[in-house]
């Protein structure tokens, strides 16, 4: 039987109820018993762990103690530079019982973006694994506020060593007795027209994030559930730690890439009963022989968020394992705002219907409801506490997305006649690309540095896997002509500067930008050509 049940009484009598002071370190990971299973590590070289609430409990502990005796307290903000290993939920959730804000960020990120993060949010320290070594090496002079530097796995000149500072530190910890109002994470989003911008959640979202992982993960006693996002986005603080967590399930958490046959072999052997990846991760495994022959049978329940799943896919994975996915939609700035759950019936293609707790209407440009069909902008009533608190830094820009009590996610979508929500794009330009979100923005201040460019304006251009993938329109200057040569040393450029996913996978050359009489580039109309 599913969670949601009834979705129509349970959407109607869904209450939040968060306390006023809430720490996720102690009364979520602490409250287990020390036994319970809540993390199986997969290594990359094969190596396997198994550890349970009590060990995180205690090492969370240890690494609060041993950050307060290096200088970082209560509201110092902490960069995390780490892959898929045991070290980031410990912690994330010793940061969490010391009352300072976490900044996950992903091993992808280059020294230009680490700086920028560090300037913005005034971090005090940064971990890192050996993973973002160099990249923080490039950047940590110019980023004066970084005065610690913990490194995990390797001894380098200059940096605390995770192991050593572990080692001497205590498992008992009082964990700052801390109210749902403080900030205890930035996640940074992708820039449109600006920087990424800081956003800031608070303990009361870590408390709500149980309530996606309730009725649409639909988590039941006895589930180990395998999220594969990658440690530097909001899905994987959504499922890979507060979400499952916050019920008591054990994760799955598997260091390696994305392998096909690997992937679906994992599943079968370590009895893997909720799945959730990437659009683009169910598309390339929807194209496999692998997924006919592959064993299946534990999955009870998987789903998929990021960017709508093609219909076809949805189909696919139905007619070979008798598998429904239940796509969701949510933002960095809040939630599983809409989604289909498990007893609702699913219209592929649709992105279901509000999450409990959450107010989705869809409005127009006075802010009034629009009529059944009419395409509008997705809008959140109120201020639940899975909505961000702020921009970190930027009161204008918080401010310029709230309108009439209502907070706009930039999305625009219409809602059928019984209540279904349909997707219709974005109302800004950022990317969606296999389930990363590119903002335009930062790749043309990119391309404008190699020498060859004058202008450039990024869009997204269709793929069959990826959803979208970045395409580049870039204008020469006089002394350079087009060739593929040209285009590979402009792509290298983008990777050697920014996280390489983000890098133009096309290149189109052209003589001059469409604009407008104000200058502005008529985006529309590259994406259309």
């Amino acid at each position: 039987m599913p969670n949601m049940g009834d979705y129509a009484r349970t959407h109607a009598t869904f209450r939040w109820e968060t306390p006023e002071r809430f720490n996720f370190g102690r009364d979520v990971v602490d409250a287990w018993p020390d036994d319970r299973p809540a993390m199986l590590w997969l290594g990359s070289d094969g190596n396997e762990g198994r550890l349970t609430f009590g060990d995180f409990s205690r090492l969370s502990n240890k690494f609060a103690g041993a950050m307060r005796d290096i200088g970082v307290g209560r509201g110092d903000r902490v960069m995390v530079l780490l892959g898929k290993v045991p070290e980031w939920q410990t912690i994330l959730t010793g940061l969490l019982k010391l009352g300072a804000v976490a900044i996950p960020c992903a091993p992808q990120l280059r020294s230009g973006d680490l700086k920028f993060r560090a300037e913005h949010s005034g971090a005090v320290a940064m971990v890192s694994g050996p993973e973002g070594f160099e990249e923080v090496e490039k950047m940590r002079d110019e980023a004066p506020d970084l005065k610690h530097f913990v490194s995990l796995g390797d001894h380098r000149d200059g940096w605390e060593p995770f192991e050593e500072i572990m080692d001497a530190a205590s498992e008992d910890f009082a964990a700052e007795d801390t109210a749902s109002d403080e900030g205890a994470f930035i996640l940074y989003t992708s820039g449109t027209t600006k920087h990424p911008k800081g956003v800031l959640h608070t303990h009361g979202y870590t408390h709500a994030k149980r309530m996606q992982a309730e009725y649409w993960l639909d988590l039941q006693e006895g589930d180990r559930l395998w999220c594969t996002s990658g440690t530097g986005w909001a899905k994987s603080i959504w499922n890979v730690f507060l979400g499952p967590w916050s019920l008591g399930t054990e994760i799955l958490f598997h260091e390696g890439g994305f392998d096909p046959a690997e992937r679906l072999d994992l599943i079968q052997e370590h009895d893997i009963t909720v799945l959730c990846q990437a659009p683009t991760e169910y598309r390339l495994l929807a194209k496999t022989p692998e997924l006919e022959r592959a064993d299946l049978s534990s999955v009870r329940h998987a789903v998929s968020a990021g960017e709508p799943l093609n219909p076809a896919v949805i189909e696919r994975w139905k007619e070979l394992h008798n598998l429904t996915i239940y796509d969701g939609y949510g933002q960095t700035e809040n939630t599983l705002l809409v989604g289909n759950f498990p007893g609702l019936e699913v219209r592929p293609g649709s992105m279901g219907k509000p999450s409990p707790g959450c107010d989705v209407k869809v409005v127009d440009l006075e802010g009034d409801e629009c009529p059944p069909d009419e395409p509008g902008d997705i809008a959140l009533a109120g201020r639940p506490p899975v909505l961000f608190k702020e921009y970190w830094g930027q009161p204008d820009e918080t401010e310029g997305v709230f309108r009439d009590g209502h907070y706009l996610t930039g999305d625009r979508a219409y809602r059928d006649a019984d209540g279904y929500l349909w997707f219709v794009g974005r109302s800004d330009d950022v990317i969606l690309s296999a389930g990363y979100r590119i903002g335009p923005f930062e790749i043309e201040s990119i391309l404008i540095e190699h020498p060859a460019v004058v202008e450039s304006a990024v869009v997204p251009a269709p793929d069959e896997d990826r959803g979208s993938i970045v395409k580049a329109f870039i204008v020469l200057g006089p002394d350079h002509e087009p060739s593929e040569k040209l285009k590979s040393e402009i792509q290298d450029h983008c990777k050697a500067l920014t996280a390489p996913y983000k890098y133009p996978r096309q290149i189109e050359f052209i003589e001059e930008l469409p604009k407008t009489t104000s200058g502005k580039i008529r985006r529309v109309e590259l994406r259309n050509r």
